[in-house]
Parts: C-alpha cells; structure tokens; sequence
C-alpha cells in the first residue's frame, strides 16, 4: 500500500460511500451518501453531479485527518459516461431505465453470442451496450469522433485524474462488449465502433496520474495524490475475501450481498471455465476478476427483493438486535408453510419469468422477515447450483448478518463450508489489496452454523413451487 493513507470511493448503486485506511487496513474515518437518479428529460440518471459535490466535502475533512497519498473508486456495473471536451457529453443512464422496444429489438440482433462473452440479454439498461444503442438514438452524433467511453468506477478516477481508462472488470460485467476467454472486445463493439471510443485499457490496480489541481484547491489534499484505475464493485469483494487464509488459492465462492446478491466462483482450475455450460437465462455470467480471469457468476436482486417483500419503512432482516426474536420465529414459519415464492424483480435471477407471490403471509411482522431471510436464502441457493459452487462459500456484505439467512443457506449446502465476513467494509478492504496484494485480512472467517430446524422438506415444497409458477410464467399461463 502507499505510504500514508489512502481513500476509497465506493459508488454503489443504493450507497456512495467514502473510506479512509491506514497502511494496516484499518479504517480511519468513513462517510455515506444515499443514491438518487433524477429526471434527465429521456431517462433516469445517476446523480453524478451531487455525488461529487459531496464528496468535495467528505475528502475536505479527510484533509484534515492525515496525509492521503492514493485514491482508488470501486462502482457498480452497467454504467457508463461519454465525455467530450473535458466534461459529461450527457447525463449517464441509470440502468433501472426501460430501454425502447424498438431499440432493444434492432440490438439484440447485433449482440455477439453468449459463449462468446458471457453476457446474458439482461432487463432494462443491465446490458451496458443497449445503453450505448439508445444514446446514439437519443442524441445522433454522440459517438462521432472525439467522444470517449468510460466505465463507471473509471469515470471517477477520470473525475479525479483526468485520465479517461477502462478497465476488464468492468468490462466484464455483462457488458455485451468484452469477450473474456479471448480478453478481447467483443465483434459488436468493434463493428459498431464502440471499441474506438472506449477509453484505453489499464490494469485495475495502475495509477492513472497524480490529484487534478482543481480538486486539490477543493479539497487541501496533496498534488502529490495518486488516483487509481479501480474496479467493480463485485470484484472488489472478490479480491478481498480472497485475502483470508480460509479460502485464499482454492476452490471458493463469494456471495457479495447488497442491491444485488452476486455469487462468484473462484475454481480451481480457472483454464476450465465452460461459459456455454452456464444458463444464460437464468441470470448466470462470467464476471472478469482483477487480473483478467474469467469468473463464473449468478445472480438476483436480493437487496430489493428483502425490501420490496419487507416493505420499505420496515426493519431490515439484518438488524442486530433482532437476530434473536427473528430466529425464534423461524419453526412457525415452517410450520405454517408460509412461503415466498419467486421472483419479485422480473427478468432477473434464476426464476427471471417467475411471477412472485406469498403463500400463507405471515401477518406478525417478526415472522414474515423471519419468511423472507428463507426466501433470500432459497433464491442464494439456486443460483449457487448453477456455477457449481462447493467447498467453501463466503457471504459478505450487509446481509452477512442475517443470521436467518446465513444459518439457512448453511442448512441447505450441508456438504459446504459457508462462513461469513466479520469486515465491514469488504468493498474497500478488495481496493485496498489493488495497492497491496499480500494485505491480508484483519479477522478471521466465521464459519456459520446451520438452523436447529430441518428445511428438507419446506425447500423442497418452494422448489416445487418455485419450478411451477416459473413454468407458467415462461409459457405466458
């Protein structure tokens, strides 16, 4: 790591988040901002603007606090910005936005096959391709020459730097555009000449430059400051539960839980990743790590499927000091049968075409979060199948505490290590090892202990369930 401190901006889709750390690991200082799209006019946006008015003012206190000598972004996936002339050449699409029929049909039919890239057609702007399609018909001329394409967490170190890059984890996030067998992009990319206008490629973990003058007269940090290239979000946490003895160079998967559930597999033979063995319709992937290698992926809406079937003002399933009482509810909850049946954000998961539902909803408050840490917990399961996770399986991120949750997806892989991180920054801690690969993890893993009760038979009636609703969904019954 470099001497001093160094900063971590984490742009998450529902959090943006800013990390101060020592050269131990050890968190000094850290701040959070919640994350709205506003109306662009034709579409939803990210707030790129308030995101970094705000974090002006978070780097000011930081300042403050020590010498910062690196800054590295880590961002969500499918998002982009186009610049031209040194500044946002349009408001960058949030990828919740519905993309035109008309435009999507003419896409699709460009879109590079998916044992080539691993990228399976995903909902709404998911695909960051069909997000190019529909700027260069929303705004013709958009990418003419002189206009660059950055990824999201690289648009920050450009924000910072001044140097525009793209990066392969990034690129790799169901883009549509990168092939990551060949580590080439894709034949759309190039035929469409989106290839031409995406930003040089650097290493995740490359300095691009040294702090903008603008930004050190807005913050007081040193022009001696390095900006790093930086990641995707998943991939940060990759790379960081990677640092933990448990799981460091073997067979192992990660579950970053957060708006998104994301199960990473690490196998032991990477050179053996069969994409075209992979569902594509069932929101399966290959993710790109760090240094290149091809990650099979799968994944749902975990966070927004907890809140929708929660309700928004209602306690999170991951509150500590209701652990207890949600535990103690589970043996109704079976005994009931009551179930939630997928899926609550269509078009995503594994049970893309399921039409969620409850079967027999808990009407006490306690029991029905109790129900939705087993739904989370089936749902994590299904999609843990689809890439052949085993051995060893890590959940980090905020659910890592929903001891419903971790306990139940333990009852249900009984032939696997699931543990938990006890970091509460996993995100960061995966930045921080861009600057020090041999940075190893301040806690240990906890290995989880599975429910006192037996879910046998309620996961295999939700299987049923969950297999029939899903089948009448895909024919339309």
């Amino acid at each position: 790591m470099e001497d001093g401190l160094t900063v971590v901006l984490d742009v998450g889709k529902t959090l943006a988040k800013l990390s101060l750390w020592d050269q131990s690991g050890t968190v000094i200082a850290r701040e959070t901002r919640p994350n709205k799209p506003f109306d662009a006019g034709a579409y939803a946006a990210l707030d790129a603007a308030g995101i970094e008015a705000w974090a002006a003012e978070v780097l000011r206190d930081f300042a403050g606090r020590g010498p910062v000598t690196a800054i590295v972004p880590v961002a969500h996936g499918a998002a982009l910005a186009v610049l031209r002339d040194g500044r946002l050449a349009c408001p960058p699409p949030d990828y919740e936005e519905p993309v035109p029929e008309a435009v999507r049909d003419r896409y699709e039919l460009d879109r590079d096959a998916f044992d080539l890239t691993g990228s399976p057609r995903l909902p709404l702007g998911l695909n960051l391709g069909v997000q190019l399609a529909w700027l260069e018909v929303l705004y013709p001329g958009l990418l003419d020459p002189g206009a660059t394409v950055v990824t999201w967490a690289q648009y920050w170190a450009w924000v910072f730097s001044g140097v525009a890059a793209t990066e392969v984890t990034s690129l790799g996030c169901h883009t549509d555009l990168w092939r990551p067998r060949d580590a080439v992009f894709s034949a759309m990319a190039v035929r469409r000449g989106w290839a031409e206008r995406l930003a040089p490629l650097r290493r995740a973990d490359e300095a691009l430059g040294q702090l903008r003058p603008d930004w050190v007269a807005r913050t007081g940090l040193s022009a001696e400051t390095k900006v790093y290239c930086g990641l995707h979000d998943s991939n940060a946490a990759l790379l960081a539960a990677r640092g933990f003895a448990e799981i460091s160079n073997q067979e192992s998967t990660v579950l970053s839980t957060g708006t998104w559930f994301v199960a990473m597999r690490s196998p032991a033979r990477p050179s053996d990743v069969d994409i075209s063995a992979l569902a594509e319709t069932r929101d399966c992937l290959v993710n790109v790590d760090a240094y290149g290698a091809p990650i099979p992926s799968a994944r749902f809406m975990g966070g927004r499927e907890v809140e929708i079937l929660s309700g928004i003002d209602t306690r999170r399933i991951d509150i500590k000091l209701d652990q207890a009482r949600l535990l103690a509810a589970v043996p109704a909850v079976l005994a009931d049968g009551a179930r939630a049946l997928p899926t609550f954000t269509p078009g995503v998961g594994p049970f893309p075409q399921g039409a969620g539902r409850w079967i027999d909803m808990p009407t006490d408050p306690i029991a029905r979060r109790a129900g939705v840490a087993l739904y989370a917990a089936l749902v994590a399961d299904a999609s843990l199948d689809l890439i052949g996770a085993c051995e060893r399986i890590v959940i980090e991120g905020r659910f890592a505490e929903a001891e419903v949750f971790v306990r139940a997806l333990a009852s249900l892989r009984p032939r696997d290590r699931i543990y938990v991180s006890n970091a509460e920054h996993d995100v960061s801690c995966g930045a921080l090892r861009l600057l020090t690969p041999s940075l190893r993890a301040l806690s240990s893993l906890t290995p989880v202990e599975p429910l006192a009760q037996d879910l046998q038979a309620y996961a295999g009636q939700w299987r049923r369930d969950a297999a029939r609703i899903e089948a009448a969904g895909a024919t339309g019954i």
